[in-house]
């Protein structure tokens, strides 16, 4: 553990020096492929960065944080676009807004469709403690591999939450701005477009849309038209996403790739094109929302258990996320008990 902490201050530092590098010299450099030359090192330091690690929470974190969102960031930078362009004022702003999934208000005196009941978060808080429960007297290994499923995608999700939520909570202090949630109750989604363009990790998409949606749609506009380049550039971005989980999982297991996650979001993507394809034609009429929100979920779930978990189960994934949770939960009792 001392030798992960010493390669966290490294990578820390390095991160910071990189920043520096994009703040104070590479935006100085004309907007285009010039400046996106200029940063192609720091593109590179980002890729290697989750390597230093071995611990799963801080390998994955890094590869999300800095290996995809912070490099399509500075990509979008490169040319002077959105949400690095126009520069912030302060080097501490440019530095949150690069290396944090984070993004604020567009309108902060609008009414937030995202405020939540407390009771929400104290039900999560809740039942991941009674999750944690479940670990620490060993329950789970006796769960049918679909429940002990069931509850590892609950884990996931949870403290995927927990993290982001955290996050956003400390740099809205810091930074005096308020922040976007990053994820909207996706178990609520009544359709899959509802499911990944609002309610489930809403970063990913905010950056995915200008990198790679758009291009793709008005370079195949010319090609196919305006209405099927629309479905080129949703299902180009599906695909980029699926590659870019596939890097996250190699950074976890270091094996090569086998395509499922790909194949589950190139699925996804199919799949939501022909959701919006068959509202914008109305060939049928909407079903009751309770019945979409269980054919999503029950959708998610199928998929999840066939093509996204088995490469975790495969190389004891879970087992190293429950273990790092475990010795989280061993540190905190031990610190309360000797104060």
């Amino acid at each position: 553990m001392e030798e992960e902490l010493r390669n966290l201050v490294k990578v820390c530092i390095s991160v910071l020096i990189s920043i520096s590098y994009c703040y104070y010299i590479s935006s100085k450099i004309p907007k285009g492929f010039v400046r996106l030359l200029f940063l192609l090192p720091i593109f590179i330091i980002f890729l290697l960065i989750p390597l230093f690690f071995s611990s799963l929470h801080f390998c994955a974190i890094s590869a999300f944080f800095l290996t995809w969102l912070a490099n399509f960031k500075l990509l979008l930078f490169a040319f002077d676009q959105e949400p690095l362009s126009p520069l912030p004022s302060s080097f501490s702003r440019f530095l949150c807004f690069t290396c944090f999934p984070i993004k604020t208000y567009q309108n902060p005196s609008s009414n937030r469709i995202y405020n939540k009941p407390k009771w929400v978060l104290a039900s999560k808080v809740v039942l991941f403690s009674f999750l944690l429960h479940l670990y620490g007297k060993n329950y789970h290994n006796s769960l049918p591999r679909l429940a002990f499923l069931s509850i590892f995608t609950i884990h996931v999700y949870i403290e995927l939450e927990f993290i982001l939520v955290l996050v956003g909570a400390l740099l809205s202090t810091l930074l005096g701005c308020e922040i976007e949630p990053v994820f909207n109750e996706p178990y609520l989604a009544t359709s899959f477009q509802d499911f990944w363009s609002r309610r489930w990790n809403r970063m990913v998409p905010s950056v995915l849309r200008p990198t790679v949606h758009i291009p793709v749609q008005r370079f195949t506009a010319r090609l196919i038209g305006q209405n099927a380049s629309f479905y080129a550039g949703m299902l180009a971005t599906f695909i980029v996403s699926g590659l870019m989980h596939e890097l996250v999982y190699f950074y976890i297991i270091l094996k090569s790739p086998t395509w499922e996650v790909t194949c589950f979001f190139l699925l996804h993507g199919v799949v939501t094109c022909l959701e919006i394809a068959v509202k914008r034609m109305r060939l049928c009429p909407s079903p009751h929302r309770v019945v979409s929100r269980l054919v999503v979920v029950a959708f998610m779930f199928v998929t999840s258990v066939w093509l996204f978990a088995p490469q975790l189960l495969r190389y004891d994934v879970h087992k190293r996320l429950i273990s790092e949770c475990l010795f989280v939960i061993d540190v905190v009792k031990e610190s309360c008990f000797a104060s």
